[in-house]
């Protein structure tokens, strides 16, 4: 028995050593096979249901473009994911772009609430955000890139704050805290960082003070080069106040409303004061938004907007304005399905327009005002534009059953060659479906 034992340990330790070593090359095994399943040299990949979850884990930063076919904004979508694909396939930490037919796998589609296409989803370390970003190749690598750099950037000398504004473009509103205390914006800039660039600055000249118009640290720093404005906070740097000035500055202080605009409008919760002109980009509009700006700089609780019926007539067809209306008009929306007019101050005259907006907004808060709903679809339906897919499956459902009951009751009236004519009838209804169904996915994002 004792020799028994004996060698029973003695075969333990090399069994273990044996066993091991198959485990750990089975885990290497598997890693290879699952690099090799996909590309990583700026290639977009095709996944379908069986290795999407796959996919997803593999890689750190994946965009995965839900699209359809048939779908003409996902046609012309596609080259400029081919193209963004292979720069940031060269990044440090490099986006891997991939794309799956959520008409096909609709069952995945579901899951993820896909309801209308292109949809794009970035998923960071499997957790999915919707990409509601630019589409352009160019802007979109840089709208991606922020989701793999830091959360505050450091920058040690006056070059180091040039090269960080200009390395981070136009799209995107900038926060450079001079001689602030990391510890202080941290939590926000995690919190906001899809939204803006956060940096800290400890080593910079007096013309840098000059440059970006403070006088005395620590100060706060707001960018937004693309309406080119900036603005300073000083403090306190606690409670909300810090917030407030992060939030009030991730849009400029006059908005142009379109698609993109709209979603970061949602996101904030103040109402709009909302100036409709006829056309956005005429000489006596563009005086009226200098206006607008400096109004909107005094009444920081509301966001200042405007659109112009030329740019957008079916968004402004929803407050009751038409081509026959006196413009600009003014008024306050709540972002969803209501909106303020002030009695007296509906539009705008040419002379002192200054003075007018200021009565609008005295009436507004002293409340003389008359409540409207918009004649459209609600704010989500703006963002979403069009129908979604589940819509367009109800809608081709209702319109076969429909179809069955007429067929059905024909079919007892009417002589044998009757069919004949049902089916033309189930032809053209099916042909209304697929118009239906191509229009569908259209603008989701455009």
């Amino acid at each position: 028995m004792k020799t028994t034992k004996h060698a029973r340990r003695r075969l333990l330790p090399p069994l273990i050593s044996v066993c091991a070593s198959l485990w750990w090359l089975s885990t290497v095994a598997s890693v290879a096979a699952t690099s090799d399943e996909f590309p990583r040299d700026g290639t977009v990949i095709e996944l379908d249901d069986k290795n999407f979850d796959r996919a997803i884990s593999s890689f750190d930063h994946i965009l995965v473009d839900f699209y359809a076919p048939w779908c003409g904004h996902c046609k012309r979508l596609a080259p400029e994911l081919d193209a963004a694909a292979l720069v940031l396939a060269r990044l440090n930490e490099p986006i891997v772009i991939a794309k799956i037919n959520a008409d096909k796998y609709r069952k995945l589609a579901s899951k993820y609430d896909i309801d209308g296409f292109p949809t794009m989803k970035v998923f960071m370390y499997g957790v999915p955000m919707e990409y509601t970003g630019p589409r352009k190749a160019d802007l979109l690598v840089l709208f991606l890139k922020k989701f793999v750099a830091p959360d505050v950037s450091f920058l040690e000398s006056d070059n180091a704050v040039r090269n960080f504004v200009q390395m981070t473009g136009s799209d995107f509103p900038l926060f450079i805290g001079f001689g602030l205390d990391e510890s202080v914006i941290l939590e926000l800039a995690r919190k906001y960082k899809r939204k803006a660039w956060f940096s800290i600055a400890k080593d910079f000249s007096e013309e840098m003070m000059v440059a970006y118009d403070f006088d005395k640290v620590p100060a706060l720093v707001s960018l937004h080069p693309k309406y080119n404005e900036q603005g300073v906070f000083y403090g306190p740097f606690e409670g909300e106040f810090l917030e407030d000035f992060i939030r009030q500055n991730q849009l400029p202080l006059i908005v142009p409303i379109n698609f993109q605009t709209l979603k970061l409008v949602n996101d904030d919760e103040r109402k709009i004061m909302l100036t409709v002109v006829e056309d956005e980009l005429d000489e006596n509009s563009l005086k009226l938004v200098k206006t607008l700006r400096s109004a909107a700089n005094a009444n920081r609780d509301l966001i200042f907007g405007y659109v112009g019926l030329k740019q957008w007539g079916d968004f402004v067809d929803s407050f009751d304005v038409s081509k026959s209306s006196k413009l600009p008009k003014l008024l306050v929306w709540d972002g969803n399905e209501e909106y303020h007019v002030v009695v007296g101050s509906e539009t705008l005259d040419d002379d002192d327009q200054g003075s007018q907006i200021s009565r609008f907004l005295e009436g507004y808060r002293e409340g003389r005002t008359i409540k409207k709903k918009i004649g459209g679809p609600s704010f989500i339906g703006f963002i979403n534009s069009l129908i979604g897919i589940r819509t367009v499956y109800l809608i081709v459902f209702i319109v076969v059953i429909i179809m069955a009951v007429r067929n059905f009751s024909q079919s007892e009236d009417t002589p044998p060659t009757q069919p004949y004519h049902a089916a033309e009838g189930t032809e053209a209804s099916i042909s209304e479906t697929e118009s239906s169904r191509s229009y569908q996915p259209g603008d989701k994002e455009d």
